[in-house]
């Protein structure tokens, strides 16, 4: 295990949530469902261990600005700017649009220049932060890969925090960006990202281990179908054609196959629900590319059928065969 990454006798470390790029907010209301762990207890300090935290984000931040009044808010910020605020780490919760293309204007700002009193748009606190930051996450598939707001023909420009800092970009302390997709982001796959990551920048875990799309490796290395409780009837070739069959889904539009995601084992709040656990197609909301390589949606997923087709017949004459030796009853 590698050391801490600050000053043992740093006072907090500071995490900056900056909800700036094109989103809807997703990650930031999944966080506060999250349970395991929550995040009381990441900001309370109920986890061994766990550094003291002081976390800037809209939110919530109880002190609000540095001098206790809201209007002062973006003033962490600033102080992060000018190397006042160390540690910290950034998070990144939306896609970084291209200013460039905005003319007069700008697609997306956060807090105003004191200087000129123009809005601050979301690449420049990128330019301006990343220099000084210990770490960054980019949280949702907007902020990691461009998402929704990066489809063909989105006059913005936009982009993942990797494609506008680099895809081998590290901070200062050596670390990569992290990437926590999702369409919204499993609350508890964000939270406890977050969690390990403020344990290795304290030095107390290993490197988080990331994937080629820059997600944690532990958490996005199954497919949906590895855990999905219908993956029995891909086996065997039964298909459903409706959204009330309890048949696999793969016909009318599921990417289970093929996308990394833990849903559908570890349920959505407290281990209930989930998207194939409720009956629902996966959209791959957690891949990169999401979501112009998986539409149209709803839509038998392109490229080869699916393996079954060939042995599933088999499949289910042997299931029925042993059902019926065993006395269990016939086949469905």
């Amino acid at each position: 295990m590698n050391g801490p990454l600050v000053e043992n006798d740093a006072r907090a470390l500071h995490i900056l949530w900056m909800n700036a790029g094109l989103s809807c907010d997703g990650e930031s209301v999944s966080l506060t469902a999250a349970t395991q762990p929550s995040i009381e207890e990441i900001v309370a300090g109920a986890l061994p261990g766990l550094p003291q935290v002081e976390m800037h984000w809209p939110y919530f931040d109880f002190d609000s600005g540095p001098d206790q009044g809201a209007g002062s808010f973006i003033e962490w910020w600033h102080r992060a700017e000018r190397g006042e605020l160390e540690p910290f780490i950034l998070v990144v919760e939306g896609s970084v649009p291209d200013e460039g293309s905005a003319g007069a204007g700008y697609w997306s700002g956060f807090g105003t220049d004191p200087r000129t009193g123009q809005p601050i748009p979301a690449s420049d606190w990128l330019d301006r932060l990343a220099p000084h930051a210990t770490a960054i996450m980019a949280v949702g598939t907007c902020a990691a890969y461009g998402g929704v707001h990066a489809m063909a023909g989105n006059p913005t420009g936009a982009m993942g925090v990797p494609d506008y800092l680099g895809w081998d970009w590290k901070s200062k302390a050596g670390l990569p960006i992290v990437c926590v997709p999702g369409c919204p982001t499993h609350p508890d796959n964000l939270a406890e990202s977050i969690v390990h990551l403020l344990y290795r920048v304290s030095g107390q875990a290993p490197e988080i281990a990331l994937d080629e799309a820059l997600r944690p490796r532990w958490l996005f290395e199954s497919t949906v179908h590895s855990g999905c409780d219908r993956a029995s009837y891909y086996d065997s070739s039964d298909f459903a054609t409706g959204y009330d069959s309890s048949s696999c889904l793969v016909k009318v539009g599921c990417w289970g196959q093929v996308v990394r995601c833990n849903v559908a084992k570890r349920g959505w709040i407290n281990g209930v629900g989930g998207c194939p656990n409720v009956g629902g197609i996966c959209i791959a909301c957690t891949m990169p590319g999401f979501p112009d390589k998986f539409m149209p949606f709803m839509e038998e997923p392109g490229g080869p059928g699916p393996a079954a087709a060939d042995y599933g017949p088999l499949v289910r004459t042997l299931r029925g065969f042993t059902l019926r030796v065993t006395g269990a009853g016939a086949d469905r």
